[in-house]
């Protein structure tokens, strides 16, 4: 059985957009967590220094273009939950990059099965 030309064209065409189209996303989703990863790091190293402080000390947190007192354990609180919601947004990324490289993938065996085929 034998494709026509414009129809064979035409599907390697959509396929190779594709293709393209899921490269892109998986550099997006790369990018989106390594700003993760690197937020994560950021809430470790404040969660630490905030431990080494002594109990009585004032901290700040920012509101706007103020600065407002805050007990130490809301602080600490907030990180712990902040740290938890990176880290399952985290877990989602890696679910949509492995979907995205298991999309390209397939994309480029299926043209270079088109390809071989129109060879023979």
């Amino acid at each position: 059985m034998s494709i026509p030309n414009e129809a064979l064209q035409k599907l390697l065409v959509e396929i190779e957009s594709r293709a393209m189209a899921s490269q892109q996303q998986m550099g997006i989703t790369k990018a989106q967590m390594t700003a993760k990863q690197r937020d994560i790091r950021m809430l470790q190293l404040t969660s630490k220094e905030l431990s080494d402080l002594p109990p009585d000390t004032r901290v700040y947190e920012g509101v706007g273009k103020m600065f407002v007192n805050v007990p130490v354990d809301a602080v600490n609180k907030r990180l712990v939950r902040e740290g938890s919601e990176a880290s399952s947004e985290i877990t989602n990324l890696e679910k949509k990059l492995h979907y995205h490289e298991t999309t390209h993938k397939n994309s480029r065996e299926n043209l270079e099965q088109i390809l071989k085929s129109g060879r023979a």
